[in-house]
């Protein structure tokens, strides 16, 4: 019995769903009425068959889109293979090149217009298929509110006394709050999900923008050369959108790819059913709130850098496509829906965004020492600002950021080429260029702006007069300006002002970094004198080599040199600097090793008479200062005519040291004698002309102080010195008494041993007493010059 009863019920629910199917909606009412009337559980049953019915025809619709699916796929390929034909027709076109030019232009607009009209009409097929799945998606609940609403309103209130109507009005309000939280729990999901997606979505953004400007710049240099531009023919062409990630790549490898969208990669259905069944339950502003309330959380979320990311150009490319994301869905959510976001809410956040993002990479590119890092790091930020530029964002602050970023970057890359010089320095040999045939030759001028006629007149083999380090530093400062210039590239800045950060970048290479290492260089303690000498004549010619420089930087940026605000190079004066930093430290080191030499001296102060011939110590001087002075041939005159005279006054200086040390106490003739036979030897060297240039016997006036005092003491002339002192005249002006009277007392000791005076007062007494009379007069001497 029950069933028969069970098998009609379930025919009589199949005839009733036939009737729903077939029949007006206005004859619904009576319809669903005689499922209540009928046995107590029987609407139950109905529902559960009702919800099988659905599933059907949710299958069916399923089976439907599959089977047009193949159409559509063979369509497409029908459309790319009649791009191909038109790309082999386009390539026939052969025509002179001014035609080629205006025929370039104009067939670029036309396809960039047909790319257009194509992404509009594919645009418009996608957005057709996406409403027609949304539609399906909400008419379940949306048909369910509208039929509840319709029973509360119009149908309940007429049967109000039957029991069961009772129980409907009673279960509404639970059932809109059920379909509430459904749909409120779809957006909690939807929320979960687009946080995880948004760095996929951020990289896909990121990526077709970088394309986007690829394309462009093709276009526009391949323009401006005259050349014809193959236009792509393709429904894959891309062009940005405001909800976009759509660019033409031009790229054919990339052509056959599909484009990604932002309803390509998150599913929005869920904001969109979930605010419409808010709105039809009047509580939309609860749900506009709640919205906003977590995407604020999330935005702050995003905006957190990891520790480490300075490490890695990943850690900031991460970073960044989940910034975009996060922008690119809610701008895309400003735009598919009505209110839930505006644009005033979306400018606060990218503010607060932007301030957070600045703040960090400020803090995390201060750590970076690797330049091309850095310069990672520069390319990232204009296609993160590029990308955002392309949704409505003002991006203004970010460029400004670059400005930071480039000091930064030129502060790495002045590190970098600090341990560069420094490694050409030390691998120096400080000897001029061998070349031993024309090409070696040519390949070192290549290298290095060298002109020589002198030089080029020699034959092979044949040496350039600097060492291998100049064309090292020449080619690694223009290996410079080729690396500063990457920062400046897609910064949308002038030639001139590209002009202008290549000469102070430059200049600060020049006057700091090589002008340091320089420095360094010449204080170093193995750096000897034909170091030194050599690394005046390589300064020599790098000092003529920056006006090549100038030369290369202008031919880079094309701006000229005569521009009024054109920043000229400091590499004279840096390379003037250290060239006297050289001369100086010559002079320093010449006068250390002369010191060595006196050092070795090894006088018989008490002798009788001298040894006929100079001191071994003074002539082995003598022969070093001859050998040294040699090298200088290659320095410019003025600076070994310095170096010369420095060593030869230095010198003299240091031998009436000797003479005048306070802890000699005595002095005899024949060591005077012997010293005379020395100073000889110097005044012979400075005669000879060890360096050329000097006029007359200029450089022999060095030891004109010791001359003419030792020729006082020998010729024992004091009645000459005391009668002429203080005229101009005078046969010993250089002489002073006081240093007179230091070398007479010495020679004046009362002890017997080796003392010519003792002499005096066996033979001539008279003699003694004008010794007293010379001393009393020089003394008097000396104390008028002190009063």
């Amino acid at each position: 019995m029950a069933e028969n009863e069970t098998l009609e019920c379930i025919t009589e629910h199949e005839r009733i769903l036939q009737e729903i199917e077939s029949t007006d909606t206005a004859c619904v009412g009576p319809t669903l009425r005689s499922i209540y009337d009928d046995q107590p559980n029987a609407h139950k049953r109905f529902m559960e068959k009702l919800d099988a019915r659905i599933r059907n025809h949710d299958r069916e619709i399923e089976k439907m889109c599959n089977f047009h699916h193949q159409g559509f796929v063979d369509a497409i390929t029908e459309l790319l293979k009649v791009r191909a034909d038109a790309e082999k027709l386009m390539g026939q076109v052969t025509d002179t090149n001014r035609r080629l030019q205006e025929a370039g232009r104009e067939v670029m607009a036309q396809t960039e217009e047909v790319i257009r009209c194509r992404i509009q009409q594919r645009n418009m097929a996608t957005t057709v298929e996406k409403l027609q799945y949304y539609l399906l998606c909400l008419c379940r609940y949306y048909a369910a509110l509208k039929t509840m609403e319709q029973l509360e309103k119009i149908y309940i209130p007429r049967v109000s006394q039957y029991r069961f109507c009772q129980i409907m009005a009673e279960n509404l309000p639970r059932l809109r709050e059920e379909i509430k939280e459904i749909s409120m729990s779809d957006l909690k999901d939807f929320l979960e999900s687009i946080r995880k997606h948004s760095d996929k979505v951020g990289e896909t953004a990121m990526r077709q923008a970088q394309q986007h400007r690829t394309f462009n710049s093709a276009v526009a240099k391949q323009v401006s050369m005259g050349h014809y531009m193959k236009p792509v023919y393709s429904l894959n062409g891309r062009t940005h959108t405001h909800n976009g990630l759509m660019m033409d790549t031009g790229d054919e490898d990339e052509a056959d790819e599909e484009i990604l969208t932002a309803q390509d990669l998150v599913d929005f259905s869920p904001v969109y059913r979930c605010l419409h069944i808010y709105t039809v339950l009047g509580d939309r502003e609860t749900f506009e709130n709640y919205y906003r309330k977590q995407r604020k959380k999330q935005a702050r979320l995003v905006l957190q850098p990891q520790a480490n990311m300075h490490e890695t150009v990943e850690g900031y490319t991460r970073y960044f496509n989940q910034i975009v994301g996060f922008f690119v869905v809610e701008d895309h959510i400003l735009h598919a829906t009505r209110g839930l976001v505006t644009r005033a809410f979306n400018d606060e956040l990218w503010n607060m965004a932007l301030s957070k993002i600045i703040a960090v990479l400020r803090t995390h590119s201060s750590y970076c020492n690797d330049p091309d890092l850095v310069l990672e790091l520069k390319n990232l930020i204009v296609i993160f600002a590029d990308t955002l530029q392309g949704y409505g964002f003002p991006v203004n602050r970010l460029f400004d950021l670059l400005f930071e970023v480039r000091d930064q970057y030129n502060e790495t890359l002045l590190k970098k080429w600090a341990l560069v010089f420094r490694e050409i320095f030390e691998l120096d040999n400080y000897s001029p260029i061998p070349v031993e045939t024309e090409g070696e030759y040519k390949l070192v001028v290549s290298r290095f702006p060298f002109h020589d006629a002198e030089i080029e007149k020699q034959d092979f083999p044949k040496k350039l007069p600097m060492s291998q380090s100049v064309p090292q530093i020449y080619t690694q400062v223009k290996e410079f300006i080729y690396a500063s210039l990457k920062f400046s590239e897609s910064l949308h800045r002038s030639s001139t002002e590209i002009d202008d950060m290549l000469r102070k970048s430059t200049n600060l290479l020049l006057t700091r970094t090589l002008s340091s290492c320089l420095q360094n260089l010449i204080k170093k303690p193995h750096i000897g004198l034909t170091e030194l000498v050599q690394i005046i004549i390589n300064t020599t010619h790098l000092e003529q080599a920056c006006r090549y420089l100038e030369e290369f930087i202008t031919n880079i940026t094309n701006v000229s040199p005569e521009t009024v605000h054109t920043t000229r190079l400091y590499g004279l004066s840096t390379f003037k600097d250290a060239r006297h930093a050289a001369e100086g430290e010559i002079y320093t080191k010449l006068n250390q090793k002369i010191d060595e030499f006196i050092q070795l001296a090894d006088y018989e102060w008490g002798m009788a008479e001298s040894d006929g011939r100079a001191s071994g110590y003074l002539m082995d001087l003598i022969n070093f200062l001859r050998s040294t002075f040699q090298v200088f041939t290659h320095l410019p005159g003025k600076v070994a005519q310095t170096a010369c005279m420095s060593a030869c006054k230095h010198l003299s200086t240091s031998l009436m040291q000797m003479l005048l040390d306070t802890e000699l106490k005595q002095i005899s003739m024949g060591a005077i004698q012997q010293f005379n036979l020395d100073v000889i030897q110097c005044e012979l060297f400075a005669s000879s002309e060890p360096v050329p240039g000097f006029q007359g016997d200029t450089l022999q006036l060095a030891f004109i102080d010791l001359r003419q005092l030792l020729d006082l003491f020998m010729v024992w002339d004091w009645s000459t010195y005391l009668a002429d002192y203080g005229q101009p005249t005078s046969k010993y002006l250089r002489v002073n008494p006081a240093t007179a009277l230091a070398l007479l007392e010495k020679m004046k000791d009362t002890s017997k041993k080796n003392n010519i005076f003792s002499q005096f007062r066996k033979n001539d007494r008279d003699k003694q007493k004008l010794v007293e009379t010379v001393v009393r007069q020089l003394r008097s001497l000396v104390n008028g010059m002190s009063s």
